[in-house]
Order: structure tokens, then sequence, then C-alpha cells
């Protein structure tokens, strides 16, 4: 026996925060009855419907690194009818991206249909590292480096970066390249805390999360992680 949303989150269907959300609300049926209380255990027998859809259960799971191309959403679908990164893949399996990357941010994202692995992943507790490249609008200040270094505030909490390192400093033209390494994956964060410091990012890149890196994937391309990759990534659980 397993939790309901576990359950949901190991077919592909979504992440298992968005399971538990769908079960709230009474999108889901187990058997033909409707289930709204979280924590409530199944087994693979069972009759599994989500939002009118009834589950395959025991899914392969696959694990997709994309370079995240500027002009893309981070969603599987869009009601807009942008495209989404889960269209550049190609794969029938019914995947999702781990957190996300916003609209104009290019860079390093991980798509699949495991549901434990995306939770360990997005949990703040398991202290996962991304680095991120920001070109800013205007010449970066030794001050507002120290600043970074301490932590800047947002929203009441205070974001405090591992790592920050200036790449280019071009007085003359006046813009930077800063690189940044943050643990937290609050929205738009490294574009707010920038702009607490009084800069605008121009452009933003994701090239590092924790191991992996963009090396050999130009923008748009995308590559199976290994085995010994999702071993890996599975060992920052908590």
């Amino acid at each position: 026996m397993e939790r309901l949303q576990k359950v949901i989150a190991n077919s592909g269907y979504c992440s298992r925060r968005k399971a538990e959300e769908l079960i709230s609300l009474g999108k889901v049926y187990v058997n033909g009855r409707k289930v709204t209380e979280l924590g409530t255990k199944v087994n693979l027998n069972d009759a599994i419907e989500v939002n009118g859809n009834i589950l395959k259960l025991e899914e392969d799971k696959v694990y997709y690194l994309l370079n995240k191309p500027r002009g893309v959403i981070s969603s599987v679908n869009d009601e807009l009818g942008r495209k989404t990164v889960v269209d550049l893949i190609d794969t029938d399996k019914r995947i999702y991206p781990v957190g996300r990357l916003d609209y104009d941010t290019t860079g390093i994202l991980i798509l699949t249909n495991d549901g434990d692995l995306a939770n360990n992943l997005m949990h703040p507790k398991n202290g996962i590292e991304k680095k991120y490249v920001a070109k800013l609008n205007r010449f970066f200040m030794i001050d507002d480096l120290k600043k970074l270094e301490k932590g800047i505030e947002i929203d009441g909490v205070k974001c405090i970066p591992t790592r920050v390192k200036i790449k280019t400093n071009n007085k003359e033209k006046d813009y930077s390249i800063v690189e940044i390494s943050i643990i937290e994956g609050r929205n738009h964060i490294i574009k707010k805390v920038f702009m607490k410091l009084g800069y605008l990012v121009d452009k933003l890149t994701r090239i590092e999360y924790v191991f992996l890196n963009l090396n050999g994937l130009k923008s748009g391309e995308y590559r199976k992680l290994s085995i010994k990759e999702v071993k890996k990534l599975y060992e920052y659980k908590k």
C-alpha cells in the first residue's frame, strides 16, 4: 500500500505537490469513489482516475536534461498556446519539469516522470545548489558585491548566495556579468535580488544544477540522464 499522492506522482501524471492539490480539489477518484483525504493508501490494483484520466501505473521512469531556450514555458501545457519545455522532448511518457525557469531564462532544466525524485530535488531542505550567469544592465559596484555576499532580504526572507563571482565588469559599456550560486528556489529570486540592489537582469542562464552542466548541449537540445547520474541525484535526499 502506498499513499495516493505518491502513486499519482510515480505514474508520471504530475509532481507529488500537484497531486496533493488535485486530491484536495476533489479531482481524484479511486475505484469510482472521490477521494479528498491526503495520505489515503491505495495499491497498484486500484483504478485511479485523475481529471477524468485513468492512470497507467508502474510506468517506466525517464529522465532528461534540457538546455532550455528563451521564449519557452516551463510547464506541461500553456493555455495561451505557447511552446512548452515538454514540447521539446521526443517521448511518449507523461513528463514534467522539475521546478521552473522563467520564460526568458535559459539553461539547465530536468524533466522526468519520477515524482519521488522531483519532490526530492524541489524540497528546500535537500540543499540543491544551482549556478546562474546574469548579465546586468550596468557596471557592478564592489560595495554591492559585499552586500550580495552577506545576503539580500526578499519578501521578509534573506537570500544568501553560496558563491558570487564577477565574470565581466565593463565600465565603458556600462554592463556586467555576474556568476551566482544559490540553494533556494523562490520564483524570480535572482532577478529580485539584483533588483533590490538597483540592477536589471538583461539575460539569465542556469549553467549548473548540482553536479550537472550544459556541456555538449546547444540551446533547445537535450539528453537522457545516465543511471549513475540519477542515483547521484537521489543521494541529495536528507
